[in-house]
């Protein structure tokens, strides 16, 4: 009998594997490992530490349910989901990205990797041929945000790329009525599904972050901006859905000790003697500081500031009204 080859341990190969793996499973029932490691031409081991690859999560936020479960057994394993089951065509557009992410790749690739590429591009292309006939954009390739909610980022480009300032009417959160704001906009920045305006807001007399979508008009004006300080705007960043600035007061929130485990991963803070932990962020909007609280439930509490607490205090008596 033949031995089995070791199979090669790094991400690519793994990959192809996994990719080999997954129709074999959808049919949600047991399978051999026996089976599928003679079928793909490894050993048993191998499959099973790429069947762990399926449901390992590293990075996984509060409340997230797991879509997709995989058991392992002694001699046999299954997966059990309803993502194998849906239908796996892509669509012209999605085609069409993939055609334009290879042709990036053909630019950062050496020469020898080129004609492996262009293979993958034209079948590509043959794909798009037979695919039943869809409406084509004008531009295949066009990558432009100018969506639904973001309507106004054209015209904060301009204000940007000229050094111009822009008069908007700016509807937080809160408010019921927008506000006419002037602004000198330095930065775009995206955090997310979000696209968030940094600028100095002259009514503010400060840095300050606007979410592109709150704004419900936007024109350029004819004054210049004057030159940021870039000390300050460089300590104005988006970090995953938070806005981080050198604002002076700061949300203090304790999480309790059953998801302290993961928060110390993700956050620097101090841990107290009851296995809760403390963290500190800058505040620059107290909309941000309710809605963040809010997603981690009973097991979070605002500490400081007063107003912070007040404002939380409010929002649940509204939503148990």
């Amino acid at each position: 009998m033949r031995a089995k080859k070791k199979a090669p341990q790094d991400a690519s190969a793994q990959l192809k594997r996994v990719l080999a793996l997954t129709p074999r499973f959808g049919d949600g029932e047991e399978h051999p490992y026996t089976e599928i490691a003679a079928a793909l031409d490894v050993d048993a081991k191998t499959i099973m530490r790429d069947l762990e690859s399926f449901g390992e999560r590293f990075d996984t936020p509060g409340a997230f349910v797991e879509g997709l479960e995989v058991y392992l057994g002694a001699k046999s394993a299954s997966v059990r989901t309803n993502h194998f089951k849906r239908p796996m065509r892509l669509t012209v557009p999605e085609l069409h990205a993939l055609d334009l992410g290879l042709a990036m790749l053909r630019t950062e690739r050496p020469p020898a990797e080129w004609p492996a590429i262009e293979r993958a591009r034209e079948r590509i292309k043959k794909a798009v041929a037979v695919l039943p006939s869809e409406p084509l954009p004008a531009n295949p390739y066009d990558v432009s945000t100018e969506t639904a909610g973001v309507a106004h980022l054209g015209v904060i480009r301009q204000a940007l790329s000229k050094h111009k300032k822009l008069v908007i009417a700016y509807r937080g959160g809160a408010a019921t009525e927008p506000t006419s704001r002037t602004i000198c906009p330095y930065r775009l920045l995206l955090a997310g599904p979000v696209w968030y305006l940094i600028a100095h807001c002259e009514r503010s007399s400060g840095l300050r972050s606007f979410r592109v979508d709150r704004i419900e008009t936007a024109e350029v004006s004819a004054d210049s901006c004057e030159k940021p300080d870039l000390s300050a705007l460089d300590a104005a960043r988006l970090s995953g859905s938070k806005f981080v600035s050198d604002a002076p007061v700061k949300l203090r929130v304790r999480f309790s000790a059953t998801i302290a485990r993961w928060l110390r991963e993700r956050e620097e803070g101090t841990e107290e003697a009851d296995g809760s932990f403390v963290v500190e962020y800058p505040l620059a909007d107290l909309d941000w500081a309710v809605r963040y609280v809010l997603r981690y439930g009973p097991e979070a509490e605002i500490l400081d500031p007063p107003e912070a607490r007040a404002a939380i205090r409010e929002r649940l008596g509204a939503m148990l009204s």
